[in-house]
């Protein structure tokens, strides 16, 4: 047994896969979700666009979230949250930065001082200050009703993000199809990842514009979240789109996943997975299953698009 094999397996199942009940941290979530899409719609406005919005979203790192790189003019710069010191990091290619604390404090404070920050760097942005794909409707600039924030459940929520983020990068290894980077969306709050067929997706009318160009392809989504509107809990969730004749009525696994008829999703509930004996097998277990019915359902090539691992290999040991 290796030494990273016994880290691996020292590790308590309650730090790698910690409690996140819903209700104990909505308001944080509310208002964390907030300060995202004021980050991730300054990303919006000065990265060039690239298919299904992919430009977007924010990647886990070690310590929180970060935008990678953005650029403005010539310079680069970055805003990293850090989860860890909870504080919000804007680091730009000519060494300067600026720290903002993440503590109690409304949407409409953090907005303020966020923008501040930006300007004294020398980044002049102009974002729209309506939240997106939400019930609340409040303009950052004046909302003072989101203020909380409680560093002990944002951990743990980071943390969930963590182990995802590492399960989606092994799920998405045997496809060798057009497929997305595992990626936060700050509009929606889930991290997930995305496969595509290579085909079209039928001619519908949308909503939104940015609803139209990111369903312009037939696809099959996998990712986690940490509840909202019709899921009043995390969990992990699965769907193919367009959705297949026979979809709803498909069983998949594990017993505890079922299809979501409200939001047109395979669910499986965060708790169930990580009270399971194995949570990683769990959780791959079901998305894997749900790709494999919903695609089956919907006629896809799936024998051209996936293979065998190349490199198959234990988790914590390198091939």
């Amino acid at each position: 047994m290796t030494d990273a094999t016994r880290q691996v397996q020292t590790e308590a199942p309650g730090e790698v896969w910690p409690a996140l009940p819903y209700q104990e941290w909505k308001e944080t979530l509310d208002t964390l979700h907030m300060w995202n899409q004021i980050v991730g719609k300054v990303k919006l406005e000065l990265v060039p666009f690239l298919n299904e919005w992919w430009q977007v979203g924010f990647t886990i790192t070690s310590r929180g979230l970060t935008t990678s790189t953005i650029p403005f003019g010539r310079r680069i710069f970055q805003v990293d949250f850090d989860f860890i010191d909870h504080r919000l990091d804007i680091e730009v290619s000519d060494g300067s930065s600026r720290s903002i604390r993440l503590l109690p404090r409304s949407v409409a404070d953090f907005y303020g001082e966020f923008m501040r920050a930006l300007g004294e760097l020398g980044i002049h942005v102009k974002i729209s200050t309506n939240p997106v794909e939400v019930e609340n409707t409040i303009p950052f600039d004046q909302d003072q009703v989101h203020n909380s924030y409680d560093p002990e459940y944002v951990t743990r929520w980071w943390r969930i993000l963590l182990q995802v983020d590492r399960l989606l990068q092994q799920y998405r290894t045997p496809f060798v199809g057009k497929s997305s980077p595992v990626l936060f969306w700050w509009g929606s709050l889930d991290l997930s990842e995305a496969r595509f067929s290579g085909r079209p997706a039928p001619a519908r009318e949308w909503p939104t514009r940015w609803m139209a160009l990111g369903g312009e392809q037939e696809q099959a989504c996998a990712g986690f979240w940490p509840g909202s509107g019709k899921v009043q809990a995390p969990a992990f969730f699965a769907y193919t789109f367009p959705e297949p004749p026979g979809c709803r009525e498909a069983a998949v696994e594990p017993d505890s996943a079922f299809f979501h008829p409200d939001v047109s999703e395979f669910i499986l509930p965060y708790e169930e997975a990580r009270l399971s004996p194995s949570p990683d097998q769990t959780i791959l277990r079901f998305f894997n299953s749900a790709f494999e019915v919903g695609t089956t359902l919907a006629g896809r090539d799936r024998a051209a698009l996936e293979r065998p691992d190349p490199l198959p290999h234990r988790q914590g040991e390198r091939p």
